[in-house]
């Protein structure tokens, strides 16, 4: 009987070291940058930008992202290849979606839709 109120004693200092250690870990950091990226979406939807200024936020933030070695969030090519189609410059547009399908090759499918589309009139 005298062993198992030892062992009471023992679990809370026990547990509270744990939570203390627990809290000093290192948080975890994001895998994806998502820099831009969200607002660059919403101000699409809402057309109230160009899509040349959205393009030239994305790219700032992408220049950004890359500047602290961190990676891009999925979509985020996928969406500066629509807005370079929007502007009409295709070239650029077929190379982010390239690095869309390269970055995440779950997208695969759908940027082989977006490149085979024929163009609007």
């Amino acid at each position: 009987m005298k062993y198992i109120g030892t062992l009471r004693g023992l679990c809370l200092p026990v547990t509270a070291a744990t939570l203390l250690l627990a809290g000093c870990a290192p948080a975890t950091p994001p895998l994806y940058q998502w820099t831009g990226y969200q607002p660059g979406v919403y101000d699409y939807l809402k057309g109230q930008k160009s899509p040349q200024e959205q393009i030239d936020a994305l790219e700032k933030s992408l220049q950004e992202i890359r500047a602290k070695g961190n990676k891009t969030p999925p979509g985020f090519h996928a969406q500066l290849g629509l807005l370079y189609a929007n502007v009409g410059n295709d070239t650029q547009a077929m190379q982010e979606f390239d690095a869309e399908k390269n970055l995440f090759p779950e997208s695969t499918t759908y940027m082989d839709f977006l490149m085979k589309k024929p163009k609007q009139q």
